[in-house]
């Protein structure tokens, strides 16, 4: 008996095509691999943006230079803060501790001492000791490494603009799958590119003007504290109230008035903010502040700091996905939303 064809639903292979993306990004969590994750995203981002006039092998030289001054920043930064981030916390602890006093606070904890204790305890109950420690760090750093040559791999794997040609999609199961999935990773990736360039750029402005105030001021612990102020300004709303809370807190070890100053100063920045995310991002990104928090715990929760960092990009990713679906329910209609 000759072979029958099967007739399938055109919409199955759309409906394939999310269940084995969202397996996909499910298991990164539970795996453990976001920032393998990460890195291939970031190195391609680096990558394309390197890729003037389509000469890939510029875009990696230029990359390789721009990892090299990110990595040797990035070491002096750790080298300075290792010394300089328990000595502000020294410094600014008994001074906010005394405003809390006055004003009738009880803080969380009573002096540097005990801020020390209970850090290591939370230290040695997630670390355990310090071989664990070690495979922490050296476990990251191989995946780092692992996603930035399986990054550079696609990258150079990848064709250009003007070297893409029409491929025929025959009408069967595995290709229409395939194609499908490609397109959610592109989607994916766009999401990436907007959520996570946007706020690098602000980011890196905020830190800008922040460190001319610092400096302007003399801040004691200026550089770190810049630093700090980038690295928190890439996990939106909550990196703001970390980075803030240390400019105040060390504003107080200088005076009340240079504290009143970096708030003045931190307020200008936040309006800033809002300003340059409807210029730079525009109506593309646009989550209530609720939803933004939630998928920010839930990052940590399940992928720890790359995950806070990854959350934004998949609420964007969801929303965008979401929003070419259409319902067949007649017309549109308006709702009123308190």
């Amino acid at each position: 008996m000759p072979y029958q064809p099967i007739l399938l639903s055109s919409n199955i292979p759309v409906r394939l095509s999310y269940i084995i993306v969202f397996l996909g990004l499910a298991f990164v969590g539970l795996l453990e691999l976001t920032t393998l994750l990460l890195t291939g995203l970031f190195t391609i981002f680096a990558l394309r943006k390197f890729c003037f006039g389509g000469q890939k092998w510029l875009a990696i030289l230029l990359g390789a230079v721009l990892l090299a001054a990110i990595g040797t920043g990035f070491y002096l930064f750790l080298r300075t803060a290792v010394t300089e981030v328990p000595e502000i916390a020294r410094r600014s602890i008994p001074v906010v501790i005394g405003y809390a006093e006055k004003l009738g606070i009880d803080p969380w904890f009573a002096d540097f001492a005990e801020l020390k204790s209970k850090a290591m305890t939370f230290a040695m109950d997630k670390l355990g000791n310090i071989g664990k420690y070690t495979q922490f760090i050296l476990v990251h750093l191989v995946t780092f490494i692992i996603g930035l040559v399986i990054a550079v791999g696609a990258f150079i794997n990848t064709r250009t603009p003007e070297e893409v040609e029409k491929t025929v999609v025959r009408n069967n199961l595995y290709d229409r799958t395939l194609a499908e999935i490609m397109a959610r990773a592109s989607t994916f990736y766009q999401s990436f590119a907007t959520v996570l360039g946007a706020q690098i750029l602000i980011s890196s402005i905020n830190t800008a003007l922040t460190a001319v105030f610092l400096f302007y001021n003399h801040y004691p612990f200026a550089m770190v504290i810049t630093g700090l102020t980038f690295f928190c300004g890439l996990m939106p709303i909550i990196g703001n109230l970390i980075s803030n809370t240390i400019i105040i807190s060390v504003g107080l070890t200088i005076s009340p008035h240079m504290a009143i100053w970096a708030l003045c100063f931190l307020v200008f920045i936040h309006k800033l903010e809002f300003f340059l995310n409807s210029k730079i991002i525009g109506d593309r990104i646009k989550n209530p502040m609720w939803l933004t928090l939630l998928g920010l715990l839930l990052g940590e929760k399940l992928m720890g700091i790359p995950g806070m960092i990854l959350a934004p990009v998949l609420l964007h990713y969801i929303k965008v996905e979401a929003s070419r679906n259409t319902l067949d329910e007649g017309p549109e209609k308006t709702v009123t939303v308190d």
